[in-house]
């Protein structure tokens, strides 16, 4: 069952989110990544994707862009706040946050055949809050 919807209008990402990072969860979804925080609540919300799929378009993605995540419980708004290119080694950007955070996270470069030897991070702070009897 999914976690939730990410979606990136700008960019027309829409995917599916499920629990894992494994390649069966990834072939199908955006995966959430275990031990990080649950999109919504206060902390760093880690979230993989393939860059040759559901993730592709995120090469384009710009500081200000929203991202939308909608979870039975409501829409969480997210505007991106940097991007940065890391190791696979460079595991502290999972790190908790204070606030509510997103970090979505995928192989670099985009074009790359085989193993890619670096990682794309997104970073987007939570902005908003709309629960699901606020939209109706």
């Amino acid at each position: 069952m999914p976690l939730g919807v990410l979606r990136v209008a700008r960019l027309n990402v829409e995917a599916a989110i499920l629990e894992g990072t494994d390649d069966a969860t990834l072939n199908r979804a955006v995966g959430h990544i275990a031990g990080t925080a649950a999109p919504g609540d206060a902390g760093n919300a880690g979230i993989a994707g393939h860059r040759d799929s559901f993730f592709r378009a995120l090469k384009n993605i710009a500081v200000g862009d929203a991202v939308e995540i909608t979870t039975p419980s409501g829409a969480l708004v997210y505007h991106v706040e940097r991007t940065w290119i890391v190791t696979p080694e460079d595991v502290w950007v999972l790190d908790p946050t204070s606030s509510s955070a997103l970090t979505l996270v995928t192989c670099y470069p985009f074009h790359f055949v085989g193993s890619a030897p670096q990682r794309f991070i997104v970073r987007a702070v939570r902005s908003a809050v709309q629960t699901a009897a606020e939209r109706d």
